[in-house]
């Protein structure tokens, strides 16, 4: 499966999609599909980006 974060950056906010409650958190690195999020509810979470999609969040 590819890897569905592949555009993701450090310092764009996410959210996970079954994990909500976590808050929006922000993308710390992005290496070889591993994803470091930092999540105001959850500290920092490392994420399988060919199983989880984040979700983008962008300001308005």
């Amino acid at each position: 499966m590819d890897d569905l974060n592949s555009f993701l950056e450090p310092g764009m906010r996410v959210q996970h999609p079954d994990c909500p409650d976590w808050g929006i958190g922000q993308v710390q690195s992005n290496i070889h599909g591993k994803i470091t999020v930092n999540f105001p509810e959850a500290g920092k979470v490392v994420i399988d980006g060919s199983r989880i999609f984040l979700i983008p969040v962008f300001d308005d």
